[in-house]
């Protein structure tokens, strides 16, 4: 077991080394100059000397080898550098996002999971029933509906059920607040993007939860624990769920690590300043700095959050626990 966790913490290392690569040599391909930018357009209109200059500050004007060196070893020390464009650190820009994205991934994961896992059992178990076309269609509404559109009905009824009970419709705050600060204005501004997207999240969870226990239902194990005489929910509960949940603990890993930079419309939608919409401010700007670090900021979620699944893996089916 520990040399299994060893093997798949080991492995993380080249994985990222390679993002790394990959994202720094495609960021110095995309065309644009932050430069001219600064400079306020092209043409013979800038100076060439104040071009060199601002190139030299930025450090674009050296060897990429060098640069690449600095990028990994600043990556280390989570140090990604200077915003070209606001002349903040990186890392400050993105320490001031990253909360809120993260707090709305993490509470429409716990709502997609409450909802996926039960319902998904249940629609399997009811097999062809009245409840499992319920469920069904619950969660076909969900794959189906863009999760913009639903955030932006989901505005307008909180808007109208508050405006007719109150007398006076409810908007949620803008700015900002820490959940140990204040969790009701906290919970107040991520609630409802976290239930909207959770929603959606919580459909393609749903059907694959359905999909692995109708298969977990029909092997031998089961017949053989049903024989046994145990009761209907120990053979679910020990048996058949547990078994079930290794392409669902997949598919929560995935659309989790997503969660975190793919909030781009759903940040619009509800006025959030967070990662997504840093992310579309940098490519707007052509801040290659800040660009490439939430790149690789989503690569190392993305890369941590498959090692948790690996090591789920490992509880979840100890068959996998291999030498």
């Amino acid at each position: 077991m520990y040399q299994y966790i060893l093997k798949r913490v080991l492995l993380t290392i080249p994985t990222l080394l390679g993002a790394a690569a990959l994202v720094f040599l495609l960021m110095r391909l995309i065309p644009g100059d932050i430069c001219l930018v600064r400079l306020g357009g092209g043409g013979s209109s800038f100076d060439p000397r104040a071009l060199a200059n601002c190139h030299a500050e930025i450090g674009i004007d050296r060897p990429f080898i060098v640069q690449f060196l600095e990028f990994i070893w600043g990556a280390i020390r989570l140090d990604f550098g200077t915003s070209m464009w606001s002349g903040k650190p990186v890392i400050v820009e993105i320490a001031a996002r990253l909360p809120v994205s993260l707090e709305i991934a993490v509470l429409a994961t716990v709502v997609a999971v409450s909802i996926a896992i039960p319902l998904g059992t249940i629609s399997a178990l009811k097999q062809n029933s009245w409840l499992d076309v319920v469920v069904r269609v619950f969660a076909i509404g969900g794959i189906a509906t863009p999760s913009f559109w639903i955030g932006i009905v989901s505005i307008l009824l909180v808007l109208d059920i508050s405006g007719w009970i109150t007398g006076t419709p409810w908007m949620p705050p803008i700015d900002y607040v820490p959940f140990w600060k204040n969790p009701i204005a906290n919970l107040s501004m991520v609630a409802l993007p976290a239930i909207t997207v959770g929603y959606r999240y919580a459909a393609v969870s749903m059907r694959m939860t359905r999909s692995a226990m109708l298969e977990v239902m029909k092997e031998d194990y089961i017949r053989t624990a049903r024989a046994k005489g145990l009761i209907n929910k120990l053979i679910i509960n020990r048996h058949a769920l547990k078994n079930a949940l290794l392409p669902i603990v997949t598919l929560i890993g995935i659309e989790f690590a997503f969660l975190i930079g793919g909030l781009v419309v759903t940040e619009q939608v509800f006025n959030l300043n967070g990662v997504g919409r840093l992310f579309v401010q940098a490519v707007q700007n052509q801040d290659y700095t800040l660009t490439q670090a939430l790149v690789m900021l989503t690569v190392a979620v993305f890369v941590f959050t498959n090692l948790a699944v690996d090591l789920l893996y490992a509880w979840l089916d100890p068959r996998i626990r291999f030498n």
